[in-house]
């Protein structure tokens, strides 16, 4: 399985769904047409997808506490929806490693908006993974 070509694809159907206001089956099909995603990375990619979007008010709600007084509609749209992705993994899939899944998050977000934003997705994403951690060990913040 790809994951990393499966987050790919997961981010430009989101991206399509949230800034092209396209519907999601569109969206998919756009997306799909010409990939060579199929199996269990077709199916991880839908898993990210639903669960972004399922989960959409908490995820951007943590998104906005952790990016340091930056709204979620000033951010970049790639930004914005990387930031999506990986905060559904670090969540919702605790069976990826907290480090792969915002290092991945961070080459996405260099690919297609370059260097800044990987800094700015690998700070984000690493507090919002923190305050889980300290969340789930009932810690509380300092």
């Amino acid at each position: 399985m790809s994951r990393r070509l499966a987050r790919e694809k997961a981010l430009q159907v989101l991206f399509q769904v949230d800034v092209g206001r396209t519907a999601l089956d569109l969206a998919w099909r756009e997306v799909l047409e010409g990939a060579r995603l199929e199996g269990e990375s077709l199916e991880y990619a839908r898993t990210l997808v639903r669960g972004a979007l399922d989960h959409l008010p908490q995820i951007d709600r943590l998104i906005e506490e952790h990016s340091w007084e930056w709204r979620l509609e000033r951010m970049g749209n790639v930004d914005r929806n990387i930031l999506r992705l990986g905060v559904c993994e670090l969540l919702y899939h605790p069976e990826v490693p907290p480090g792969a899944v915002i290092n991945e998050a961070v080459e996405l977000a260099k690919i297609y908006h370059g260097e800044e934003a990987g800094r700015f997705v690998n700070g984000v994403l690493d507090a919002i993974h923190r305050a889980h951690v300290r969340r789930e060990n009932g810690e509380r913040r300092a």
